[in-house]
């Protein structure tokens, strides 16, 4: 009996959540929102490879792309590579018929050679296509493990960018946008209580945010640095 093939789907929740704008985007690289608006609405944008260490916004950036582009009138699928490593011929296959495709972390399938061969088919038919796509790696395409010559050819042709992390003035502007989506008042206090005694990277920071916001709302209280203390 042949096995079923597998195909990673992404729940809507995922792949368009609120807050994962381009707006929402706290110090992006000079000309970046531009070219990712262009990718996202106009056939025939230059593709983009974006590069950065975790926790820098290349999800963010991806779930955004996908969200402009179908609020632009256009179809658009959003991959997370982890989640087709192994299997991803048939994952790619799925989501052509798309205008506009994000492929997040190309990390995963780095040294696996029938996914880079896939990875290296599948570019080559969007080009052909006309459809715009977007990858995202922690790396250049020569520093992520990449072993087909062709494939890491490919990728260098996109329009590079590199993303950084946020310093603790960007991590506050963050907080503040965050929190005000979210109609929660912050007081300048506790953001300098959550930067000094919690993990500062930016996904931690905003997984404490939506904590304090369920809590704030469960005591009908301020998010003030006793109340900080008090939840977590």
């Amino acid at each position: 009996m042949t096995e079923p093939t597998l195909v990673p789907q992404i729940p809507l929740a995922l792949r368009y959540p609120p807050d994962q704008r381009f707006d929402s985007f706290i110090a992006p690289p000079p000309g970046l929102l531009p070219q990712l608006q262009a990718l996202a609405g106009a056939q025939g944008a230059d593709w983009l490879y974006l590069a950065g260490a975790p926790k820098t916004g290349k999800t963010h950036l991806a779930l955004a792309l996908c969200a402009a582009a179908e609020q632009a009138g256009r179809r658009a699928a959003f991959l997370p590579m982890t989640a087709a490593a192994g299997r991803v011929r048939d994952a790619l296959s799925s989501l052509e018929g798309n205008d506009v495709i994000a492929l997040d972390g190309l990390d995963a399938i780095g040294g696996t050679r029938d996914d880079e061969v896939a990875l290296f088919d599948f570019h080559n038919r969007a080009r052909a296509a006309g459809l715009n796509v977007l990858y995202t790696a922690r790396g250049i395409p020569t520093g992520i493990g990449l072993e087909l010559p062709d494939l890491r050819s490919r990728l260098q042709q996109c329009t590079r960018v590199m993303l950084d992390p946020l310093d603790d003035a960007g991590r506050r502007e963050v907080l503040r946008d965050r929190a005000h989506r979210r109609g929660l008042v912050l007081e300048d206090a506790a953001i300098d209580w959550l930067l000094t005694h919690t993990e500062r990277d930016l996904g931690t920071l905003v997984a404490l945010l939506e904590k304090l916001d369920r809590a704030s709302l469960a005591a009908q209280r301020r998010v003030t640095v006793p109340f900080l203390r008090s939840v977590l």
